[in-house]
């Protein structure tokens, strides 16, 4: 899946010279917590939520203090080193950029053109349907040797068993030379699946409880 296929088109968006305060109220009525800095149709910097709060006087100083600081720029507190993504990179990669940069989103840009933004949750939600978690299905792990072809062995149980295979993820397996095949299978009690399997010299190490309904 491409980032393209889940990324917000329809953008909230501020200037420079948007203030604080008028930041705080955009992502308040539109319940975003990120705002990409547009100059010329270019994208010069982002502004989160918690960049807005921190920028926020405390409580002990006086009203004007705070009249002032609401009507400061952005441009003051907007992060201007951005990382972006490009429409057509796969969500994995823009997980990837979240997770080692500690952040909440991605601007998505294709050329100099800002074209969407990813969150947190559009990542979130898109893994869940990828694994196919929201839909009625049943979770199977099954331990195999870590050579080639195990991967077709064990789906073609599932063939001859005439069960549809919604989502497969594969891991290292907790003992050397293993994986773990976690299969999400279209039924919702694989009971007679895990028996099969056992049968056929597989060793299945999850669900606990038989699967049924997971």
């Amino acid at each position: 899946m491409r980032i393209e296929d889940i990324m917000r088109k329809n953008l909230v968006t501020a200037s420079p010279a948007t203030t604080i305060g008028e930041a705080l109220l955009l992502l308040r009525l539109n319940r975003i917590r990120h705002l990409p800095v547009l100059e010329n149709e270019q994208l010069v910097g982002i502004v989160s939520d918690r960049d807005l709060r921190d920028a926020l006087p405390s409580r002990l100083i006086t009203r004007d203090d705070d009249d002032t600081i609401l009507h400061k720029p952005i441009s003051e507190i907007m992060k201007t080193q951005v990382i972006t993504v490009h429409p057509l990179e796969f969500i994995e990669d823009a997980a990837v950029q979240i997770y080692e940069n500690k952040i909440g989103s991605l601007p998505v840009v294709e050329g100099t053109k800002l074209v969407g933004m990813i969150t947190e949750s559009d990542l979130f939600n898109s893994l869940i349907e990828l694994f196919g978690v929201n839909k009625p299905s049943s979770h199977i792990e099954v331990e195999v040797d870590d050579r080639a072809g195990m991967l077709a062995e064990v789906s073609q149980v599932f063939r001859e068993a005439q069960v549809n295979v919604c989502s497969v993820v594969v891991y290292p397996g907790k003992k050397n030379g293993t994986k773990s095949l976690v299969f999400r299978v279209q039924t919702m009690d694989p009971r007679s699946l895990i028996h099969l399997l056992h049968e056929r010299g597989f060793t299945v190490i999850g669900p606990a409880n038989g699967g049924v309904g997971s």
